[in-house]
C-alpha cells in the first residue's frame, strides 16, 4: 500500500518505540469504516524527537493516540521499550502508560476546571503512589518550578485564572511529574499565540534535555516541526508519504505533497515572488480513499500507473525515504 513498507526502520539497540503495520479504523455506520491510519510503520530512538506532520485529517493525532492504546489499534503492533503494548490490558496497560504521557492540543479544556493546579499536577502521583515514586508536595513544587511557574502563586488557583500558555505549562508539569520516558505532544502550540509558541517550544527542548525525554511531536506547521525534530514523517490520508531528517526534507522535498506543504509556509517578504503550487481539489473521504496512491487525485505529477499501483517507501538518499512513483526532480518513474 502507498506509504507502507519497512525500508526506513532502523536496526538499533536504541529503538525505544517501534510501530509496525499500524491500522486504525472507526465504524461509520451501515457497514462502512473510516480508514484513519492504514498500514504504517516507523520507529523512534531513545532521546529522539520524531515529527509527525500533515494537514487536518491525515491521521497524525490518531497515530499518536494509538501508540498509547487510546484507542487500541485495529491491527498491527506497538512495541515500547521491548514490551508489546497491544497485548497488554487492565492494570498492566495502565501501569505502562505512566511511562508514556501526552500533551494535548487545547491546554485549557484538557485541565479539570474544578481542581486547583497543585491537585491537577499531583493527581498521577496520588493515584500510583509508591509504584512511580513517593508522593510529596516538594516534588509537585519542583516540577512546577521546572516549567517556569511559581508554586506559591499558582498552586491554589484554578485553570480559568491562567492564560493559554500558562495552562500548557501546567499540562507539561502534569506529564513530567510521573517521570515518563516518552511524551507525545499532540499539536501542543497550535492553540497558542505565536510569541507564546516559541516559549513552549523552548520549554519542551529544555525539559527534553533535563529529564532525558523522547518526544513524538505532532503538528501541521512544518516550520515548527523543522526546529524541534530529529526526524520527520509526512502523512496524508492515513499514509506515510516521506521520511527524512528535517534539513533534507526542507531542502529537497521528494514527494509532491511535501513540496506543496513547504511552499505554503508564509514568507515575511512582500517583494518575493510567489511560486507556491496550489494543491488540486479537495481531500478525499477516508471512508473511501482512492485506489493506488492516495494523493493521486490532487497530485501535479500524476500518471496512469498511480491509479493502479501503490508506491512503497524506498530510499532516495541518506535516511531519506519517499513513497511516490514520480517524485520531484526525478525524470523517470522509480521502479519498485
Amino acid at each position: 500500500m502507498a506509504g507502507s513498507g519497512k525500508a526506513h526502520l532502523r536496526n538499533s539497540d536504541d529503538v525505544l518505540i517501534k510501530v509496525e503495520n499500524l491500522v486504525v479504523e472507526f465504524p461509520a455506520g451501515r457497514g462502512r469504516v473510516v480508514h484513519a491510519v492504514s498500514d504504517i510503520s516507523f520507529d523512534v530512538l531513545a532521546g529522539e524527537t520524531l515529527g509527525l506532520v500533515g494537514e487536518s485529517g491525515c491521521g497524525k493525532s490518531t497515530t499518536g493516540r494509538a501508540i498509547m492504546q487510546l484507542p487500541s489499534p485495529t491491527s498491527g503492533s506497538v512495541t515500547f521499550d521491548g514490551v508489546e503494548m497491544t497485548k497488554l490490558g487492565g492494570e498492566e496497560l495502565r501501569r505502562m502508560r505512566t511511562r508514556m504521557q501526552m500533551i494535548f492540543q487545547d491546554p485549557v479544556s484538557s485541565l479539570n476546571p474544578r481542581r486547583k493546579v497543585k491537585d491537577i499536577v499531583a493527581e498521577g502521583l496520588s493515584i500510583w503512589g509508591s509504584k512511580v515514586g513517593t508522593f510529596s508536595a516538594d516534588r509537585v513544587n519542583e516540577t512546577l518550578e521546572a516549567v517556569g511557574l511559581d508554586p506559591e502563586i499558582v498552586s491554589d488557583r484554578k485553570p480559568h485564572q491562567f492564560s493559554g500558555g500558562q495552562c500548557q505549562r501546567i499540562c507539561i508539569a502534569r506529564a513530567l511529574v510521573l517521570d515518563p520516558k516518552v511524551i507525545i505532544c499532540d499539536e501542543p502550540v497550535s492553540a497558542l499565540d505565536v510569541s507564546v509558541q516559541a516559549q513552549i517550544l523552548n520549554l519542551l527542548e529544555d525539559m527534553k534535555a533535563r529529564y532525558g525525554l523522547t518526544l513524538v511531536f505532532i503538528a501541521h506547521d512544518l516550520a515548527v516541526v523543522k526546529n524541534v525534530s530529529d526526524r520527520v514523517i509526512v502523512m496524508y490520508l492515513g499514509k506515510m508519504c516521506e521520511v527524512a531528517p528535517p534539513d533534507a526534507l526542507y531542502e529537497r522535498p521528494a514527494h509532491p505533497y511535501t513540496k506543496i506543504l513547504i511552499d505554503s509556509i508564509p514568507e515575511p517578504d512582500p517583494l518575493k515572488a510567489d511560486h507556491t503550487q496550489a494543491v488540486i481539489g479537495e481531500i478525499p473521504s477516508p471512508i473511501s480513499p482512492p485506489s493506488g496512491c492516495r494523493f493521486r487525485t490532487r497530485c501535479p505529477n500524476v500518471q496512469d500507473v498511480c491509479a493502479t499501483e501503490e508506491p512503497v517507501l524506498r530510499e532516495i538518499g541518506a535516511g531519506h525515504y519517499v513513497a511516490c512513483h514520480f517524485p520531484n526532480e526525478a525524470p523517470v518513474r522509480i521502479n519498485a
